[in-house]
C-alpha cells in the first residue's frame, strides 16, 4: 500500500531536457511518465505541476532586458506547452491525463477549476497544473505549493537531479551527507535550500510536508510514495 493516497509531484522543465541543451529529450520525458503510471497503479492519485524553463531557456538569448512580468508570461506559456507534451506522451502510455491551466488558453486546455481538478483525482486521473500561478513572479515552486494544498495533496514532491538535501554540495563535498529528514525550522536554520521562499513558507503554513528526492534515480518515485528510505523529507 502507498503510504501517500494523493501526492504533487513538482517536475522542474530541465528535467525533461535529458542531455539536450533545451526542449524535451523524448527518451527522458517517456521514462518519467512510466514512473508515475507505476505510482498510479498503486493506487496513488498524482497531480503535477511542471515548469518551463527547458522551453524558455531556448529563447532566453533575445530576453535580455525584457520586463519582467513579460519574462515571466512567456515562461507560462512555456509551462503550457510541457504540459501538453507530457499529458500526451501520458495519453501513448495508456494513461488518462487532464491539463489544467491558470492562463486562459481556452481552444487548447481546460482552465483550472479546483472542484474539476478535484473529480479527476478521484477518478484516477492525472491532473497536470500548467501556468503557475497565472501571476508573474511567483515561481513554478509556489504553484506546486499553492496547487498541493487546494487539492489536499499530502505532500509535494520535489523532482530534481539530486536525490535529497545535502549538508554542503555534494558536488563539491565528498563528505557532504544527505538528511533523511529535516524539519522546517531546521531547514530555515541552517539555509537549506529546498524551495523558493514563498513557497516554502507556504509549505510550512499549511503544514504540507515537502519531499525531495532524484526524478534521474530510477524507481525513486515509487520508493517515496512507498515510504521507503529515498531523499528528503522536510516537515512540521
Amino acid at each position: 500500500m502507498p503510504a501517500y493516497k494523493r501526492i504533487l509531484l513538482k517536475l522542474s522543465g530541465e528535467a525533461l531536457m535529458g542531455d539536450d541543451a533545451y526542449g524535451i529529450n523524448r527518451a527522458t520525458i517517456v521514462r518519467m511518465v512510466r514512473e508515475v503510471a507505476e505510482v498510479t497503479q498503486l493506487g496513488c492519485e498524482v497531480a503535477v505541476v511542471i515548469g518551463g524553463g527547458n522551453i524558455f531557456r531556448g529563447v532566453a538569448g533575445g530576453a535580455g532586458g525584457m520586463d519582467r512580468a513579460t519574462a515571466d508570461y512567456m515562461g507560462m506559456m512555456a509551462t503550457v506547452m510541457n504540459a501538453l507534451a507530457l499529458g500526451d506522451t501520458m495519453r501513448q502510455e495508456g494513461m488518462t491525463a487532464r491539463v489544467m491551466s491558470a492562463i486562459a488558453i481556452d481552444q487548447v486546455v481546460e482552465p483550472y477549476v479546483r472542484p474539476k481538478a478535484l473529480q479527476y483525482l478521484e477518478e484516477g486521473k492525472v491532473v497536470i497544473f500548467a501556468g503557475g500561478t497565472g501571476n508573474p513572479f511567483f515561481t513554478t515552486d509556489t504553484a506546486a505549493a499553492l496547487r498541493g494544498a487546494e487539492i489536499g495533496a499530502q505532500v509535494v514532491l520535489k523532482a530534481t537531479k539530486v536525490d535529497g538535501v545535502y549538508t554542503a554540495d555534494p558536488k563539491k563535498d565528498p563528505t557532504a551527507t544527505r538528511y533523511a529528514s529535516v524539519s522546517f525550522d531546521e531547514a530555515i536554520a541552517r539555509n537549506l535550500q529546498v524551495l523558493d521562499a514563498t513557497a516554502f513558507a507556504l509549505c510550512r503554513d499549511q503544514k504540507l510536508p515537502i519531499k525531495v528526492f532524484s526524478i534521474f534515480k530510477e524507481g525513486a518515485l515509487k520508493r517515496v510514495v512507498l515510504g521507503e528510505d529515498e531523499g528528503t523529507l522536510v516537515h512540521v
